[in-house]
């Protein structure tokens, strides 16, 4: 069967679709549970990855691995890119009102000197109509007093005339009087207003300067981010045209992984057919049915590595994350460390076990036949081994080491894959009891 799929097309869908998990938001303490949750989701989203490369060359997997973690830092880079600019924005932006309040003080400055020039004079006319009132006044020249206005009035009517004009005259010493405070005060507070608007302008000036060195930072670091964001976006594209170099090696081990499941399918069909065949000769000899004990409320298999479990890669139908090809992942893959024992998961007899040099997709694998339990034929399968603890024809009881996780075979991390096959047809062994799946 040949895969017609356009990789190009499959390669940028996906690139668009996964970006949005990897959105990187700021470290701050307040955040930090969202800060882990991100890391999380982002190691479960290479785990995932990780499973779902199964069959493909490993040099393959490594390149795509790669492109996808340096893809995860894009969005990343560009909000870098984003708060750069809009860091330097704000500077500039700052940088012109400073500018803007500057030149409106130095022009207030201006207008405050002339206005201090014009009450000078006018302050000065004031000191000298108030010079000349005071000389007149030692001269007696400003007025009769109240008596004298009374005996040298002639009538009553000349009293009220000469009464009139030393009031105006008066009125025009305490106006000059007057006058003169206020041009006074008003000269102290323009000169004060003056020191102000020096002070002011003084400060501004300073800060300008300071502008101008923040301003050169800022350009400097958004020139850098964006450099940084060119050189992502550089490797993207190199790493995208790798894939596409690989993509016959790439469609060539999944059509082998196919028909290495596909054999394996034929293989179980026949180990179920004997075990078919046995326990029908076991019941005619009144040996027994082959049921499991489960008196205790326990299922009779049990996980390859304790529970909780967390499922990288569930069994069922997926997309190929390069090819985009619609695959059936037959068993269900766990997070586990290399080196982690792996343990049957029931009593049985080991079938046989690969070596990786000749395990192709699977790597080092280890067989186990459960026999004919509870009506049904069942096989346990334990793939990408690192150790084989167990040899082909051993009997092993439930729990016991059969051997260790690993990497072997056409995959790119450590991790289980552990199928289980009943009456020639995989089924989910997380739809078990005692399959408790964790999610985190």
């Amino acid at each position: 069967m040949r895969i017609r799929r356009n990789f190009s097309a499959v390669i940028a869908t996906l690139s668009v679709a996964c970006v949005g998990a990897y959105i990187a938001v700021p470290a701050q303490a307040a955040d930090r549970d969202d800060l882990v949750n991100q890391q999380k989701e982002k190691q479960n989203r290479i785990d995932s990855l990780t499973s779902q490369l199964e069959g493909v060359d490993v040099d393959i997997q490594k390149t795509f691995l790669e492109f996808e973690k340096t893809r995860s830092q894009l969005p990343g880079a560009e909000q870098a890119v984003l708060e750069a600019q809009n860091k330097l924005s704000a500077s500039q932006r700052e940088a012109e009102t400073n500018a803007a309040m500057l030149e409106a003080a130095q022009s207030e400055l201006k207008t405050i000197s002339k206005d201090i020039d014009k009450a000078k004079g006018a302050a000065e006319e004031s000191r000298q109509s108030l010079g000349e009132l005071a000389r007149a006044s030692y001269r007696g020249e400003t007025g009769p007093s109240t008596i004298d206005l009374v005996l040298g009035s002639s009538s009553a009517s000349d009293f009220i005339d000469s009464f009139r004009v030393t009031s105006a005259i008066s009125r025009t010493q305490t106006f000059a009087l007057t006058e003169h405070e206020q041009a006074t005060a008003s000269a102290k507070n323009r000169q004060a207003r003056q020191e102000a608007v020096e002070n002011t302008i003084g400060d501004l000036k300073a800060k300008a300067d300071a502008l101008v060195e923040q301003n050169k930072v800022n350009k400097e670091a958004a020139d850098q981010k964006r450099n940084e964001l060119n050189a992502l976006l550089a490797n993207i594209d190199n790493q995208h045209r790798a894939l596409e170099a690989y993509k016959d090696v790439t469609n060539a081990s999944i059509l082998q992984t196919e028909a290495e499941r596909q054999s394996i399918s034929s293989e179980i069909a026949k180990i179920d057919e004997e075990n078919r065949k046995k326990a029908a000769a076991a019941a005619a000899a009144g040996q027994g049915t082959g049921n499991a004990d489960t008196s205790d409320g326990s299922f009779w298999l049990h996980p390859p590595i304790p529970a909780p479990l967390f499922v990288t890669s569930p069994m069922g139908y997926r997309i190929h994350p390069i090819t985009g090809k619609r695959v059936l992942h037959e068993g269900v893959d766990l997070r586990s460390q290399c080196g982690e024992a792996q343990r049957a998961a029931a009593d049985g007899v080991v079938i046989k076990t690969v070596p990786a040099y000749v395990g192709g997709t699977g790597g080092n694998q280890v067989w186990i036949n459960h026999g004919f339990v509870n009506g049904a034929s069942w096989v346990t399968i334990h793939l990408h081994l690192t150790t084989i603890g167990v040899q082909a024809g051993q009997s092993v009881s439930q729990g016991q080491v059969i051997g260790t996780t690993g990497q072997t075979g056409r995959v790119a991390g450590c991790h289980v894959h552990f199928e289980v096959w009943r009456n020639d047809v995989v089924l989910d062994p997380m739809t078990l009891p005692g399959f408790t799946q964790r999610n985190y």
